[in-house]
């Protein structure tokens, strides 16, 4: 996660997606979303929240929600282990915490490598999925994250 967080801050980002798994699916974020990678945090809980958001944790002395991206995308629940992660990331001047089961990889991927999802079933709604990347690592699947974090 150091070696990630460093590369973050080196500002060559152009094209680089974070890929990351729940369940058995692989997902991709566009690297310019995300803060910053940590390992699983004491979360408090909040009540009267949508059941995919988990609470709050305290990072660094700001206090920032954590929703489980494997719950917002409608699959069971999973204990958190050695390899869940919480990927922070920014929008709109909000950070927010999503808990993953795993951190895949950081890839350079070329516009050509991305279509379009429609008429993909997959066990995600699509209404999350912005597009697909054929790479040599496989199929990711590329994450609208304003549709993630959206009430909507």
């Amino acid at each position: 996660m150091d070696d990630f967080n460093e590369m973050l801050s080196s500002g060559e980002t152009q094209g680089m997606y974070l890929t990351f798994s729940v369940g058995e699916e692989e997902y991709g974020m566009e690297i310019d979303y995300v803060m910053e990678i940590i390992p699983m945090q004491p979360i408090t809980e909040v009540p009267d929240v949508p059941h995919y958001i988990k609470g709050l944790i305290n990072l660094r002395g700001k206090i920032t929600p954590v929703m489980d991206v494997r719950l917002r995308f409608n699959k069971p629940p999973r204990e958190y282990d050695e390899r869940t992660s919480i990927i922070v990331v920014m929008q709109d001047d909000n950070s927010i915490g999503l808990i993953i089961d795993t951190i895949r990889d950081v890839l350079t991927i070329d516009d050509d490598q991305i279509g379009d999802p429609a008429g993909v079933k997959t066990g995600t709604p699509n209404r999350y999925i912005k597009s697909i990347a054929s790479t040599d690592h496989g199929n990711k699947l590329i994450i609208n994250l304003e549709r993630v974090l959206s009430d909507q």
